[in-house]
């Protein structure tokens, strides 16, 4: 059977490629910035993935349907930019995911918070797919929908909201309470993060701490989305650095192998 899908490339103006336009998709393509590093979101459908990039890239929550084939954003961080790929967890797109995490310098495992089922999949589907990743890969384990277990997640911050600033004296008192029951504790996903990291034999002693690595956000409200983003962000200006000295040094100047071919043969003459 032959599965149909399409990639949709987003930037801070969306731009949707289309498959039945080819022309104009590499044409537009074409005047994107080069990404220096890419990041790829990784978990079952459901788990909130896309709403989550909606929210750190647009300020605002989303109800989204389940990904087809995969989409990313480009981010301006500073003088970088970096890549991050939206993945779809269905089933029938299981085997694109290594192709998505093709030499990605941070991987996101996403799971639910009120599934315990999603994290088992990050280890049993998902993980094996990042064996396409670079060596040094960073890797974070994020439990979305924390508003439904967690009332903390509930009163997210104007800035976290997208919202303006408020006084403390102007914000009103949250009533609201958790409607879930939570199924996956921190400290399991502290504990996954110790298996993916023997599994990608990565020395525990020099990555980073479990506690640093692994959130939970709520794309609803904004809650730990920005902290989300923005600690990997941090992490991966390393790999950028690197990259960009290795193509460095592969740089040949033209004009200096001219000039040394001219003396050569003045030389000679």
């Amino acid at each position: 059977m032959k599965v149909k899908y399409n990639i949709d490339i987003l930037s801070a103006s969306p731009l949707r490629v289309n498959k039945r336009r080819v022309p104009r998709a590499m044409a537009d393509s074409a005047k994107m910035k080069k990404p220096d590093v890419k990041l790829v979101l990784l978990g079952d459908m459901n788990v909130g993935k896309t709403s989550l990039l909606h929210r750190y890239m647009e300020r605002k929550f989303k109800e989204t349907v389940s990904t087809v084939g995969g989409a990313f954003f480009l981010k301006q961080w500073g003088p970088y930019n970096i890549s991050i790929w939206d993945t779809a967890g269905r089933e029938q797109f299981h085997g694109l995911g290594s192709m998505y995490c093709r030499g990605a310098s941070a991987i996101i495992l996403t799971y639910d918070v009120t599934s315990w089922q999603s994290l088992v999949e990050l280890e049993e589907r998902f993980l094996s797919l990042t064996d396409t990743a670079s060596e040094d890969c960073i890797f974070a384990i994020v439990g979305n929908k924390a508003d439904l277990t967690d009332p903390k997640a509930l009163e997210a911050g104007p800035e976290e909201a997208g919202l303006e600033e408020a006084e403390p004296s102007e914000r009103p008192p949250s009533t609201a309470v958790p409607s879930a029951r939570k199924q996956v504790q921190r400290e399991d996903a502290m504990t996954l993060y110790g298996r993916v990291l023997r599994y990608k034999l990565q020395d525990e002693q020099s990555s980073q701490p479990a506690e640093r690595m692994c959130f939970e956000t709520s794309a609803k409200t904004g809650y730990n989305v920005d902290l989300l983003f923005e600690t990997i962000f941090d992490m991966v200006l390393p790999s950028i650095l690197k990259k960009r000295s290795e193509n460095d040094t592969r740089t040949v100047d033209l004009e200096e192998c001219r000039d040394a071919k001219r003396s050569r043969a003045g030389c000679c003459s």
